[in-house]
């Protein structure tokens, strides 16, 4: 079993909806994930719900344990689009609880904009004005579908080299999934990158969005950790140069006339 205690309480937010939508999205999906088992109640000595949960097998996706990048693509894909496919009926919209994952960007508006001018001198801000302009043009018209709301490798599960579990939907939700797709510039490349996109069937204005969840979160960890974390900064920073490359590429091909 394993038990998990919110730090927060924005994270608090979180335990009632994975108690109440993992058990229903579990069967729906090709891979395993948390399943609570029971809700610890607030006392005085900690204040917010807590959770117990069974235990998932498996280690974090760190590069060196994944046996084919590209293979692990297609697997994370093809659970992303099977939970894309659970009916959203009733599903929790964008909001406090999951820092409005799935909602517009504009949310985050003014954060990138900050960010981007405190790192004058230090990244290519107009690459990354570019981007973020490109990512608020691409306007999310689809209807809405579940998305897990942070893919990361420190959310997924390896045995034996290939995926095997996802974890931590405490930024689930119902709406535009492309902030499901940060991992392809955060962990992917060439054509693992291009595997996960395909599987997806992500268009360019799906695409353009995803690189605009991916730069505003690399650009505020380079901008808040910069003089703290030298560690994060560097990853952030690598993370920002593949976003702007791939942005780049995209408009050599035409591909920033697309919307959604």
């Amino acid at each position: 079993m394993l038990v998990r205690l919110p730090s927060a309480a924005a994270y608090a937010l979180q335990v009632e909806k994975e108690h109440r939508w993992l058990p229903r999205l579990a069967p729906l999906l090709p891979l395993p994930v948390p399943v609570p088992l029971a809700m610890g109640a607030p006392v005085d000595e900690y204040p917010w719900h807590w959770s117990v949960y069974r235990w998932i097998e498996g280690e974090t996706a760190t590069l060196e344990r994944i046996a084919s990048l590209p293979q692990f693509a297609a697997g994370l894909a093809q659970f992303l689009v099977a939970l894309q496919r659970v009916d959203p009926a009733g599903g929790p919209a964008p909001g406090q609880h999951n820092f409005f994952r799935g909602g517009p960007l504009s949310v985050y508006d003014g954060e990138t904009r900050q960010a981007i001018a405190a790192l004058d001198g230090k990244i290519d801000t107009g690459a990354a004005s570019a981007v973020w302009e490109v990512a608020l043009a691409a306007t999310w018209h689809g209807a809405p579908v579940w998305f897990h709301g942070d893919v990361s490798w420190g959310n997924l599960l390896v045995r034996q080299g290939a995926l095997s579990a996802v974890i931590d939907f405490g930024t689930s939700g119902v709406g535009d999934p492309s902030c499901d797709l940060a991992i392809a510039w955060t962990l992917f490349e060439g054509k693992s990158r291009e595997v996960f996109r395909a599987g997806l069937q992500a268009d360019e204005a799906t695409w353009a969005r995803g690189r605009g969840w991916t730069l505003w979160k690399a650009l505020i960890t380079v901008a808040g950790h910069i003089d703290i974390n030298p560690v994060e900064v560097e990853k952030s920073r690598r993370v920002i140069d593949e976003v702007l490359a791939d942005h780049l590429r995209a408009d050599r091909r035409g591909g920033h006339r697309h919307s959604a």
